[in-house]
């Protein structure tokens, strides 16, 4: 997948693309549909993705609680894992912020990217305070000489499928309704971190992540399933994981510590997707270290019923 991040720059193997455009949060499965219909109506185009760096809420309200499902390196991994040959992943500055449709339309559709097609979701919008719409969208590839296809927007379970009730599900501890939508396990990915190795000491020792700049799910244990990117153990396992701050030892910056069943060996520095499975229990505060074990004992027994039965 060759990736591009400056409109006005563009080779010329680069150009003549079919692309869905949008955020692509989590790549759910109404992601995945629009890039399906991009491929479709490309007639042999390269396959492209058209999004933003960063996210334009993040943008326009920098200091707002985090938001996003997955981090701009896991998208790309998963957008790769898709065939997406091409991903326009534009800097979303003021100046692109001001552009108004039809200069987004001309500069960057048409004569920047000079894409063949373009899919949008029915609730596109677009251009200095998204002002332009999907019949905006169409009478401007008219105009200027791409193709416009617009997906209607997937249903789920009697509502629509969307980050933000992707969100909810994550909040509410539910993993398995995300991934209903998501079409794949909700994945935090991340490079593992030195930690205090209090874990180590107990018996179990964890792969430390940061959650920072992404949307928490619901604190606590649970079961996951793991794939080491990078380093020489490369692979999938099971394993439990902790999603929270510790409260056991007074901290309280989230992060994940993932054990991973059966394993032996060192993961400082390695790239891991930890994808949760199943909610096991909430944090909690023990009255010592051997009622802590004992529940560590019981959630990882637990958490290897639930993933052996995948």
């Amino acid at each position: 997948m060759r990736i591009i991040r400056d409109y006005q720059y563009v080779e010329p193997q680069d150009r003549g693309a079919s692309v869905a455009i949008g955020n692509f949060d989590g790549v759910h499965l109404g992601h995945q549909a629009v890039i399906r219909m991009a491929r479709e109506a490309g007639g042999g185009a390269p396959c492209g993705v058209l999004t933003f760096e960063p996210h334009p809420r993040e943008y326009f309200a920098p200091d707002s609680p985090p938001f996003r499902l997955m981090s701009p390196e896991a998208r790309t991994s998963r957008l790769e894992k898709l065939g997406v040959e091409r991903l326009y992943e534009l800097n979303f500055n003021s100046a692109l912020a001001a552009l108004t449709p039809e200069e987004f339309a001309r500069r960057v559709i048409s004569e920047g990217l000079g894409l063949r097609h373009v899919v949008v979701g029915a609730d596109f919008c677009f251009g200095k305070n998204r002002a332009g719409d999907v019949d905006d969208l169409r009478r401007f590839g008219a105009e200027m000489g791409f193709g416009v296809t617009v997906a209607e927007i997937l249903e789920h379970g009697g509502g629509q499928v969307s980050s933000t009730a992707i969100r909810k599900a994550l909040t509410d501890g539910d993993p398995r309704e995300a991934a209903a939508q998501l079409g794949h396990w909700h994945r935090i990915e991340g490079v593992v971190v030195g930690g205090e190795q209090r874990g180590r000491e107990l018996g179990y020792p964890t792969a430390n992540m940061s959650i920072e700049g992404l949307h928490p799910p619901k604190l606590g244990v649970y079961a996951v399933v793991v794939e080491v990117i990078t380093g020489e153990h490369k692979g999938n396992y099971h394993g439990a994981a902790s999603l929270g701050v510790r409260p056991m030892f007074g901290e309280n910056t989230p992060n994940l510590e993932t054990f991973i069943f059966d394993f032996k060996g060192d993961l400082y520095g390695a790239t891991l997707s930890v994808g949760l499975v199943e909610y096991l229990r909430p944090e909690q505060k023990f009255d010592g270290l051997d009622a802590l074990i004992t529940q560590m004992d019981a959630d990882c027994a637990r958490a290897r019923e639930i993933l052996e039965a995948l």
